[in-house]
């Protein structure tokens, strides 16, 4: 009976958290008309301004780096290296890039929900140049992340360190947002331990290195899909909107329909775009059961124990046992305890018991049922799958 009390309450919160993702999705299709899960070709400053105001929810950017390679770099055995001297990555100045830098994020921070945020990936070459104008412009900075590459290109010249890492920036659109932030699910991703803001990954390779039609790499700043796979999974929820005004090979494309997001991509090169619309046609969407990820507690709407009393989930004069078995306590009818001549909250009276500071009455206290203990956690999980979003 436990089980199957336990089991309906999951499916209960699922079907709730489906059924209002869906009416927002809806409003967002009919009402907005945003081209969702589209590629649209040119200037992303330009289409960022024909878009409505505050529709996405998260932007990912990989903008130009500005590079300012000077010549060729050869490797020791004299072969040319593939380097980034596409005519998009070349600015005249620091100031005309700050330009160009200023005015995507104005666009972009437009169209950001007002608990929307910002992912901004890039090298010493630039990311000091972003972080300021993103402070500039009225974004609140929440972490700048390490990717650490496993696997870096060596400094052929011998003259530098090996540039082993990029930097990317959190940016939420204002201080005091409350942008998507799923704890819970980076931290199972990192088997159980809170994720840290430095991630060791591969850059791009192998079979997931796209190739043109000459065999070539078919962009040179292709981002791996385990890197997007983890923001989204992070700072994202299933049907949110996701724009990547850099859209290059689409990599946040792949990854956003793979998890169930959807996307919009900006790109200027056509050859790109046909690069990315292949890419994307192939890939197929997770089942709808396996897109739900872990959430935050703190995150869930709150419950006062005297709820569970008024509505005689249960009683006044009935028993609750610590679930470690040392403590017993009475429930009265306005929502606290007394145990051992002690009154007070569930917490109040299992941090006295137990001799602590603090205590979470809900994880501390249960209840008999059919023979078994049941911590009264339960009863607030069932009233939170009752409540809509």
């Amino acid at each position: 009976m436990f089980e199957s009390f336990c089991a309906q309450i999951t499916s209960a919160k699922k079907r709730l958290n489906f059924e209002a993702r869906m009416s927002i999705k809806t409003y967002t299709e009919e009402c907005i008309k945003l081209p969702l899960n589209k590629i649209l070709n040119g200037d992303c400053i330009t289409i960022m301004d024909s878009l409505p105001a505050e529709s996405i929810d998260l932007i990912f950017a990989d903008p130009p780096y500005n590079l300012q390679l000077k010549g060729e770099l050869h490797r020791p055995d004299h072969s040319k290296v593939d380097a980034v001297d596409n005519a998009w990555d070349q600015f005249d100045s620091f100031k005309t890039y700050d330009n160009f830098t200023d005015s995507w994020l104005t666009a972009a921070r437009r169209i950001l929900k007002p608990n929307g945020a910002i992912w901004v990936i890039g090298s010493y070459h630039n990311i000091f140049r972003v972080g300021a104008s993103l402070q500039n412009k009225g974004f609140w900075i929440l972490n700048d992340v390490i990717w650490r590459k496993s696997n870096p290109m060596p400094n052929f010249r011998g003259k530098r360190l090996t540039n082993a890492h990029e930097t990317m920036i959190w940016a939420s659109k204002s201080e005091g947002a409350k942008y998507t932030f799923n704890y819970e699910a980076l931290k199972a991703l990192n088997e159980g331990i809170q994720m840290r803001s430095d991630w060791v990954l591969p850059i791009c390779n192998g079979n997931e290195r796209l190739k043109n039609t000459k065999g070539e790499k078919a962009h040179p700043t292709q981002k791996p899909e385990s890197l997007l796979h983890r923001i989204l999974v992070g700072a994202t929820n299933p049907d949110d909107v996701v724009l990547d005004p850099f859209f290059g090979t689409g990599t946040t494309g792949a990854v956003a329909k793979m998890l169930g997001r959807e996307f919009i991509g900006i790109e200027k090169e056509q050859s790109y775009i046909e690069v990315a619309e292949n890419r994307i046609k192939q890939i197929k969407k997770f089942d709808k059961e396996v897109l739900e990820v872990s959430t935050s507690k703190r995150s869930e709407p709150r419950v006062p124990f005297g709820q569970i009393i008024e509505r005689g989930m249960l009683s006044p004069g009935e028993q609750l046992w610590s679930l470690n078995g040392r403590h017993k306590a009475k429930v009265r009818a306005d929502g606290t305890l007394i145990g051992d001549d002690i009154k007070g909250s569930i917490h109040q009276v299992g941090a006295a018991l137990e001799g602590a500071p603090s205590c979470n009455g809900w994880t501390y206290w249960g209840f008999r049922r059919d023979g078994k203990m049941v911590p009264i956690d339960i009863l607030r999980q069932q009233i939170r799958s009752e409540v809509t979003l």
